[in-house]
C-alpha cells in the first residue's frame, strides 16, 4: 500500500468514523508524509483525542496501530527516493547528500549559542557527554576532538552508566547531549536526572521544541531529517560531527590553543605504534 492509497481509504473511510476519528484523518490528511515524525503524544495535543481514539482510527484502515500506520507510509517515501536516484550516479547523489547536511546545518549555526558552549567546556569541572545509537558514535567522536584542545571529556553510551553519572554531577559540571529527533527515552531520561541536580546540559538536535531539548540550557541545532526507515544515517552524522568541529574551532580560536604543538605531540606519541616510519 502506498500513500496515495493510504490517503485514498482514509477519504472512503471518513463517512464512517466517527467525530474524534475525523480529527485523527484530518491531521493526518494535512500532514502527509510528514506524519512519520510525529509520536502519538504529538497527535493527540493536536487533535486533542485520546489514545485509544487514534489506535481505532488506525485499525479501520486496516493498520495494528499509529506505528504500523507510519512505517508503512515511511516505506513508501523510502522506494520514491530509491526510484529518483536511478538514472544518475549513485556515489555523485551520496556526495551531494553529504555536502547538504554540511550547508543546511551551517546555516543553523547560532554564534551566541557556540560562543556560550565554548565558555562552558572551558570553566566546567567535568564534562560528560551523552548519546545513545548512532547519536553515541558521535558522542565518542566529539570526546575525541575536544583532545585535539586538551579538554577531557568522557562520552557516556550506556543509558545506565548515563544515569548514574547525571545523579552524581553538579552545577560546575557539564552535560552535553546528542540527538537528532531529541525524543530518544534514554538520553531524556539521563538529562532529566542531571536537570534535578542543576547541571547545565547542552544538546544538539534538529528540533527545538522537543522533549530533550526542552531540557537544555543552550540548543545546538542540527538540520538533517532523518527517514524513519534510514536511521543512523552518515547523513545525520556527518550534521552533529559539523556541529563538533565548529565548537573546537571556536575553543581554539578564544583560549589561543597552541593546536600545532597539541598535534606535534600527539603525532609523536604514536609514531612507534606505526609499521614503516
Amino acid at each position: 500500500m502506498n500513500v496515495m492509497q493510504i490517503i485514498q481509504q482514509i477519504h472512503e473511510q471518513y463517512p464512517n468514523l466517527t467525530k474524534s476519528e475525523k480529527k485523527v484523518a484530518d491531521y493526518i490528511l494535512s500532514s502527509g508524509e510528514k506524519i512519520v515524525y510525529n509520536t502519538m503524544n504529538d497527535v493527540k495535543q493536536a487533535t486533542r483525542v485520546g489514545d485509544a481514539t487514534i489506535i481505532r482510527f488506525c485499525q479501520k484502515l486496516g493498520f495494528s496501530g499509529f506505528s504500523d500506520l507510519k512505517i508503512e507510509i515511511a516505506k513508501e517515501d523510502f522506494s520514491k527516493q530509491k526510484v529518483s536516484h536511478k538514472g544518475h550516479q549513485f556515489f555523485d547523489d551520496v556526495a551531494e547528500n553529504l555536502k547538504h547536511a554540511i550547508d543546511q546545518t551551517s546555516e543553523l549555526v547560532d554564534a551566541a549559542a557556540i560562543e556560550d558552549v565554548v565558555t562552558r567546556l572551558h570553566e566546567a569541572a567535568n564534562i560528560y557527554i551523552f548519546g545513545v545509537g548512532s547519536s553515541g558514535q558521535s558522542a565518542e567522536d566529539f570526546e575525541k576532538m575536544l583532545l585535539r584542545v586538551g579538554i577531557h571529556a568522557k562520552a557516556i553510551t550506556d543509558p545506565h552508566f548515563q544515569a548514574q553519572i547525571a545523579s552524581s554531577l553538579g552545577q560546575e559540571d557539564l552535560v552535553i547531549a546528542f540527538s537528532l529527533t531529541g525524543r530518544t527515552k534514554d538520553t531524556f531520561e539521563s538529562v532529566a536526572i542531571a536537570k534535578e541536580n542543576q547541571v547545565p546540559v547542552v544538546v544538539v538536535t534538529n528540533y527545538l521544541l522537543s522533549p530533550i531539548a526542552r531540557k537544555a540550557d543552550v540548543i545546538l541545532q542540527t538540520a538533517i531529517e532523518e527517514q524513519l526507515l534510514n536511521g543512523g544515517s552518515l547523513a545525520g552524522k556527518i550534521s552533529q560531527l559539523y556541529v563538533c568541529d565548529v565548537l573546537v574551532s571556536g575553543y581554539e580560536m578564544k583560549y589561543h590553543i597552541d593546536a600545532l604543538g597539541m598535534r606535534e605531540k600527539v603525532a609523536r606519541s604514536i609514531m612507534d605504534k606505526l609499521l614503516d616510519q
